[in-house]
């Protein structure tokens, strides 16, 4: 029998917080079982307790008030599925100051305020959890901090964004346009109404700053993180990248070299064969590559309910299993010397760049000529698409490893060549 219930304080009952109010009732049993000891729903925050749920919560149960939650000594731990930042940030305060652990699926206010809420936990001795931040149900969080831990990392990327992925696929697949693949994923239900959030990159930063801070133990804050939205893309680039031998995946990528850290969010060229490059749809990929482990993949559904509502509760049967311990384990330090952030313009890469020229001879000679001054040599050319009409083709170039600022410079000076309608495309190629 279970020595000692965990009484839970849920706050929100939306996608996420619907399941998980629906699994603590309805396999508290079971997980009761396999743990010895019982986690209990007692209280859930909403907003308007008129509106209709699918979860089926005892009226009793519901509240407006989040202090019958915050105030209340018998919960032991709440959770936060309301996502953004007010008043989500300050509840958590609130219950960290308040001695209740936390479990939290916020990415935002972790990428913003984590390792002042995860020193907070640190000073009350009680845990704040946040693996349904990243990755919905895949396990990266607890592994940065655990099985990992005796690793120096080296890079942490993958595609963390289901949303902006699905768009990717539907458009290397089925040469669907970007808005037509962007409002598929909206009918289906993976897309917001203003799905900024997910296609400019944002979503994914802030997944990012929570992985580099575990990664590097080094704060990246948001808005130091370079981002790339993926509304430039058109179907021409994944069919000429196809010829290439490459996907085009919107990756997000941090990686840490002679005391800095480099972090950026933006669609880049991926081989084949990578396993990045396989990794279609709402599903989500996170690689670690460790001085120990080498190149580890987590792969899963990244997002939606069942997936987050299985990280949710994954963290909250850690702290039903500490309970009674010694209290939290200690907090991976930050550096005592912090490393600087790289900014974009210092990156290494090839690239890819898609042109749009007169078809005339000569054009190529003037674009070698700049690229050459810049330091930026060719790999390969080729030319795609002409249009006799309008006397146009498309160059697609792509380049050896070159630095950012460079060919940002070089692209300028091209686009101002008479014989240039058009630079239409910039991407990375990451091997």
């Amino acid at each position: 029998m279970p020595s000692q219930d965990l009484n839970v304080g849920l706050m929100g009952l939306g996608v996420v917080g619907g399941g998980v109010a629906a699994v603590l009732q309805e396999q508290g049993d079971a997980i009761s079982r396999k743990i010895g000891r019982r986690i209990q729903l007692k209280k859930v925050l909403v907003r308007d307790p008129r509106r209709p749920r699918s979860a089926q919560v005892p009226e009793g149960m519901i509240t407006t008030n989040p202090e019958e939650i915050l105030a209340d000594p018998e919960i032991q731990a709440v959770v936060e599925v309301m996502g953004g930042t007010n008043p989500a940030a300050r509840y958590l305060r609130a219950a960290l100051a308040a001695g209740k652990h936390v479990v939290t699926a916020n990415k935002e206010v972790m990428a913003k305020e984590g390792p002042e809420l995860l020193a907070l936990a640190q000073r009350h001795n009680v845990h704040l959890l946040f693996e349904a931040s990243v990755g919905g149900g895949i396990p990266i969080i607890g592994c940065l901090t655990n099985q990992l831990l005796a690793n120096e990392v080296r890079s942490v990327r993958g595609i963390i964004n289901g949303t902006t992925n699905y768009i990717l696929t539907r458009m290397a697949y089925q040469h669907a346009s970007f808005p037509q693949a962007l409002k598929e994923a909206q009918d289906r239900g993976y897309a917001e109404a203003d799905p900024t959030n997910d296609v400019e990159g944002i979503d994914a930063a802030y997944k990012l700053s929570v992985l580099a801070y575990l990664a590097f133990q080094q704060r990246v804050p948001p808005e130091n993180i370079y981002r790339e939205g993926i509304s430039r893309l058109e179907v021409q680039d994944f069919r000429y990248a196809q010829e290439l031998g490459y996907a085009i995946k919107s990756l997000a990528i941090a990686n840490a070299a002679d005391g800095a850290v480099q972090a950026r969010v933006y669609p880049a060229l991926v081989p084949v064969d990578h396993m990045l490059a396989k990794v279609d749809g709402v599903y989500n990929a996170v690689e670690v590559e460790g001085s120990l482990c080498g190149r580890v993949l987590f792969h899963g559904m990244g997002a939606g309910r069942e997936p987050t509502t299985s990280a949710v509760v994954g963290d909250l049967v850690e702290i039903a299993r500490r309970m009674n311990g010694s209290g939290p384990p200690p907090l991976v330090a930050p550096r005592e010397q912090a490393w600087a952030v790289k900014p974009i313009d210092d990156l290494y890469s090839r690239y890819y760049l898609r042109l749009n020229v007169s078809d005339q001879p000569g054009v190529l000679a003037q674009i070698a000529h700049i690229l050459g001054d810049r330091q930026i040599s060719i790999a390969a050319v080729v030319q795609k698409d002409t249009n006799p009409a309008e006397q146009t083709a498309e160059l697609v170039i792509t380049t050896h490893t070159a630095r950012e600022a460079s060919v940002q410079q070089a692209m300028k000076q091209v686009s101002d060549l008479g014989v240039v309608r058009q630079v239409s495309n910039l991407l990375r190629i990451e091997e």
